[in-house]
This record gives C-alpha cells, structure tokens and sequence, in this order.
C-alpha cells in the first residue's frame, strides 16, 4: 500500500477509515484521491457552511456554495469513494461568523480561517467523524506531519513556502493532530493541478478561493456594518486633538492608510495611519507610520501543537497570515504568552493570532490580547 508522510498509524488491516474534508477545490479534491490511492477506505464529505447557500461565488471569491458543493461531488465520483454533505450552518454561525462580528465590535482584528480550522474542521467535524468511527480527517492544507520514533507527531511548514498554510493550523493540538491527514504538504500548487488534470477531476483549472469566505462579495465594511449598524465617533490625533468622524469604528484597522477621510493634513505633511481602535468610547487614534511600531506583545488562549514550553525559548514568529516570521524570545506566565521581537514590526493588531515556529516546527499558536510600542518621540 502506498502512502504518503504523517500519516496516522493505521490498524492491523493497514487500511484507515478516512473522512476527507472536500470544499469542491483543487486542494480538497487531490488530497482526498491520494488517501485513496494509498489503500484507505476514504468517504468525502462536503460541509454545508451558510443558511443561505443560493449565491453563487463572485469570480474566485467565497466558497461553500451550492456550486462548490456540486463540484465537489463531482470529484468523488471520479475518485470513486462516497459522499455526503453535512449541514454544520448553524455551528459555523455561531463559532465563526458571530466571533468574527463580536471581534470587531470590540476593537480587534479576528481571523475567521484560523477560528474555522479551530472550532469546525478541527472540533466540530473531526469529533463527528471519530465518533463515527473514523481514524481520521483529511484536508487540502498545504501543511506536513512528522512522526517521531517517540509516538509524537509534529506539525510543520509546507514544502511549497508560497502555499504554506501552517499559521491558520497553529490552533491544532497533540489529539486533533493524531488523526490529522494532509497529503498535499510535500508538494507545490502547480504539481497539484497537473495531478488533477491528470487524475480527470474537473477542478483542476478552478481559481482558488481568496478573501473572507462568508463575504462572497469582499466589503468587509459593508458586511459589519449591516451587523453593528452606524456608531458616529471619533478621529483623534496622537495627541487627542480631533481630526474628524467616522460611521463605526469597526470599519478601521491598525496600520490602515486609505479612506480616513481626515480634512486636515498632518503638521509634516506625512501620511498617517490607524495606530488604535478603542471600543470603549468610540473612537479612532491616527498617527505616524513610526507610531505602528510593535516591540513586544501578550496574546492570550495558547494552544500547543504537543508538550507546552517549561520555559523560557528562542523561536520565531509569524504574526499575520501572510507575514514573514521573525525572531523573539518568548515565556508563558499565568496562561499568558509574552513574547519579545528582537526588532520592531509594524501593523500587528490585537486579535490576530501569533504562531511560534522552531525551524519549520510548529510550536502552538495564540491570540494576540495586547501590544508593546517604543515611545513616539514628537
């Protein structure tokens, strides 16, 4: 039987019972043919996330429609393994889509893939598919699992750095990781489209879904304002000098730029930026680039993929979905991370995760609470 690396230790059939997570991409659908070609008894299954599934994907934005499903579907057949599709709406609603309104009422920046993975592939639908009966999940993340002649699996980068996916996959810990199965980890993108081209699954060609995914249009802005509705406040400077009103303060994020709509330019004629967001009195800080400037951090809910640090380390960090990573020091004190950056970063928002990495190993993954900044001189 052919495999591929991290995958769970099969009973004494050699054959796991496999639930693969099937979005209707590219991704889903090769990760789910190769655990079928390696011997497993694979059963796809599609989650139905929205109670409103008629709209259609605009372009190569969203997913979970009504199409994806269909496309989905599709590929099972030609890979040859049954489906189904589960209605998990009501549980998506309240984990994600709810938390990701809630965050933004309260001044932070959340991210909805990570809380996805988190509380419904992860939670949701791997504690369904154990108690079902099945040895594990399989996804089309761009991720890898290293076993340990000790029994400990480690979750690592990608080989594809470009399509790495290990950050949204932080939150995972030692039990969800045993029955945890990306096939696509030690491959890149165009190997996977060439593989499905040659497989015959007519996803092969279809455009990766980007953006928030239960915001098909994209308008973020739009989308909370039709949640929190309308909160006139204000845009202060700095110094709490005010610059001009906004309609809610969820429409800003830190490090934001563009549509500040301030009349007044700065005394040194500089462009400025969102440097906070205050929930409590409605309120909008702008200053400096220098002011995003971020030297250290608190982020709160660790989760570890396996043994916790006992101490003190030296890792790095990767602190947006898309950043770079780069070196701290970090410690746990009283179920907190504190971490240190040894050079400052700009535009880190509370609300965003921070994933710790020794090497490509993924160590846990945190909600930033809190940050540090060096004074701002005037």
């Amino acid at each position: 039987m052919t495999d591929f690396p991290g995958a769970p230790t099969a009973p004494s059939t050699g054959r796991l019972r496999v639930l693969a997570a099937m979005s209707g991409g590219v991704d889903s659908a090769v990760a789910a043919a190769r655990a079928a070609e390696a011997g497993h008894e694979v059963t796809g299954v599609h989650l139905a996330l929205s109670a409103n599934p008629q709209s259609f994907r605009t372009g190569a934005r969203g997913c979970c429609t009504i199409e994806d499903s269909r496309d989905a579907w599709r590929a099972a057949d030609v890979i040859g393994i049954p489906f189904y599709v589960w209605d998990l709406a009501e549980r998506f609603r309240e984990d994600v889509i709810d938390d990701f309104v809630a965050e933004y009422a309260a001044g932070r920046t959340p991210n909805p893939c990570l809380r996805c993975n988190e509380k419904i592939k992860f939670a949701a639908l791997l504690d369904k598919a154990i108690a079902l009966g099945f040895d594990a999940v399989c996804t089309g993340h761009y991720a890898r699992i290293v076993d340990l002649p000790s029994g400990e699996r480690q979750l690592h980068r990608a080989v594809d750095a470009a399509k790495d996916q290990s950050y949204v996959l932080g939150v995972l810990d030692a039990d969800q990781l045993a029955h945890s199965l990306f096939p696509l980890g030690d491959t890149t993108k165009d190997v996977i489209r060439e593989e499905a081209e040659r497989r015959g699954l007519a996803v092969a060609k279809k455009p990766d879904s980007h953006d928030i995914c239960f915001i098909a249009d994209g308008d973020t802005q739009g989308f909370l304002a039709k949640h929190l509705g309308t909160a006139t406040g204000d845009i202060l400077d700095a110094d709490g000098t005010k610059l001009g009103e906004h309609d809610g303060a969820y429409g800003f994020t830190i490090g934001q730029r563009k549509g500040l709509r301030i009349g007044r330019p700065a005394a040194d004629g500089k462009p400025r930026y969102v440097l906070d967001i205050s929930p409590v009195n409605n309120t909008v800080t702008v200053g400096p680039l220098e002011g995003l400037d971020v030297t250290g951090l608190t982020a709160i809910r660790p989760r570890w993929c396996g043994t916790e640090p006992l101490a003190d380390g030296r890792y790095t960090a990767q602190l947006r979905a898309h950043g770079e990573e780069v070196p701290v020091s970090a410690s746990v004190v009283d179920g907190e991370l504190r971490v240190q950056l040894d050079s400052a970063v700009r535009g880190i928002a509370p609300g965003q995760a921070v994933v710790l990495y020794d090497g490509t190993r993924v160590v846990g993954s945190a909600t930033i609470a809190s940050t540090e900044r060096p004074a701002v001189r005037a």
